[in-house]
């Protein structure tokens, strides 16, 4: 398939799917910000709000709707030969994982050291995400509700771990559209004044999260350098002071949502009494009000595209309330394997948080990449968010910072590669999909772990190599 003809997929795609905008003050990019004047990362992975709206469709789409696999495979000689060429540069370091598998049929095509076990970063969002579309659905939502309390007068507020959830002082556009404590606060108050009641007291519930608020192996610079904040059930604008700025991050994400909530509903003309609490919603507590997230197909493609830490460390916990599990990091370290192994890919992944924050993660490259063409297979249809929320080269996310696939032996593959990064110190991944030149659909992984400075150029060429197959 000629590299036209490819393009044409990307318009065709476009014009007769429905495309997918996402932009706002809520969206965050997760990956390590590369400095320009040293060419060395910073020492945590940098959150960051897209500055412009993205289109997130791409030719790797097409080539699902058309199932792949009508071509020939690549040749087998020149691409591992380019391949091994490539991975030779000594900016990988000297311990790295490649494999790249057709997404059809598992045929695996190139592997280096394919089951080693590499600290995967925010690839890990990739397995995340899969297990919470395969344990939760795609058309679940994250609900945050408000009930009567215990006694006469008292209302709790209860988290429904949606870390989106946008404040009084947020002003979210386009897709998905988060949910809003605003329009909670009001269909409280009118719930209320229906009620009679003019003055209550507000207290919290915050349980649905528990265990510690921050990740194994995670670096305690992360919440102060505002690259995640404290995990709780009960957050807004996953737990910024001020939404859209990563610094600073509110060390009780909970209390501040909850002050937030009775500032609001004093606006509306409910007075609250001063002390606001955390307390246990009484069991089967009248509901008074709720507002839900966007469904969690929509939620999946935000943490790729963005490579959103906080809402990727909630879906990660709703997988384990799910699984039967605690809804915390060692929930999650027992249930998102499980549910991979429900689907068949729980072979090579360790993990012990969503993000990949955690340097405790294991992921090998056979692993990743397996479950990336599982992802694509048409007959999974349930985990296609996926491979519609990986970045597209050049253009959006991640992938759309204007540093990446820009090298003489990258960016003639501008928008013809999906996938997802993984940034933390010495720690450089990539692994998602692309179309051969025959049109076969390519599912790849490529990840070092003990890479000197970094290394994106040389992903970016790898990713490159097998788009041009």
């Amino acid at each position: 398939m000629a590299r036209h003809e490819r393009w044409v997929m990307l318009t065709t795609l476009a014009l007769l799917q429905v495309v997918t905008i996402v932009t706002g003050v809520y969206a965050v990019d997760n990956d390590l910000t590369l400095s320009a004047l040293t060419r060395q990362p910073p020492p945590a992975e940098q959150t960051a709000p897209p500055e412009a709206p993205v289109v997130t469709a791409g030719p790797v789409l097409a080539g699902l709707a058309a199932r792949s696999g009508d071509g020939p495979l690549p040749t087998k000689g020149t691409l591992t030969r380019r391949l091994t060429d490539a991975l030779g540069d000594r900016a990988l370091g000297d311990r790295v994982g490649a494999v790249v598998v057709d997404a059809s049929t598992g045929q695996r095509v190139f592997a280096s050291a394919p089951d080693t076990g590499i600290v995967p970063a925010s690839t890990t969002k990739v397995v995340t995400s899969a297990a919470a579309l395969a344990s939760l659905g795609p058309d679940t939502r994250l609900a945050t509700r408000v009930v009567r309390g215990a006694t006469a007068g008292a209302i709790v507020l209860v988290g429904g771990g949606d870390p989106l959830l946008a404040g009084p002082k947020a002003k979210p556009t386009g897709y998905p559209a988060p949910a809003s404590m605003t329009t909670l606060a009001t269909r409280t108050a009118a719930a209320l004044k229906q009620q009679g009641v003019r003055q209550v007291t507000l207290s919290y519930d915050d349980s649905l999260f528990t265990g510690p608020d921050t990740g194994p192996g995670w670096k305690s610079s992360y919440i102060p350098d505002g690259h995640v904040a404290p995990v709780h059930a009960l957050a807004i604008d996953e737990g910024r002071q001020n939404p859209g700025q990563n610094i600073p991050r509110v060390a009780d994400p909970a209390g501040h949502a909850a002050a937030a909530f009775a500032g609001l509903l004093k606006k509306k003309g409910i007075g609250v009494a001063r002390a606001v609490k955390p307390a246990r919603a009484p069991a089967g507590a009248a509901e008074l009000a709720r507002v839900e997230s966007a469904p969690v197909y929509a939620l999946v493609e935000h943490a790729l595209t963005y490579s959103d830490n906080d809402l990727s460390e909630a879906l990660a916990r709703h997988v384990a309330i799910k699984e039967g599990k605690p809804g915390s990091f060692a929930g999650v370290a027992k249930a998102v394997p499980q549910v991979l192994a429900r689907i068949g890919a729980g072979r090579g992944i360790q993990v012990y948080d969503g993000s990949g924050l955690s340097t405790s993660n294991r992921i090998s490259a056979a692993a990743m990449a397996g479950l990336i063409a599982l992802a694509a297979s048409p007959d999974r249809p349930g985990l296609h968010a996926i491979a519609s929320g990986m970045p597209i080269a050049g253009f959006s996310g991640t992938l759309g910072n204007g540093r990446r696939f820009t090298g003489s032996d990258s960016k003639g593959q501008v928008g013809l590669v999906r996938a997802k990064t993984g940034t933390l110190n010495n720690v450089n991944t990539l692994a998602g999909l692309t179309t051969s030149k025959d049109g076969r659909v390519l599912a790849f992984a490529f990840m070092a772990d003990r890479v000197p400075s970094y290394a994106e150029p040389v992903l970016d060429r790898l990713a490159a190599i097998v788009a041009r197959a």
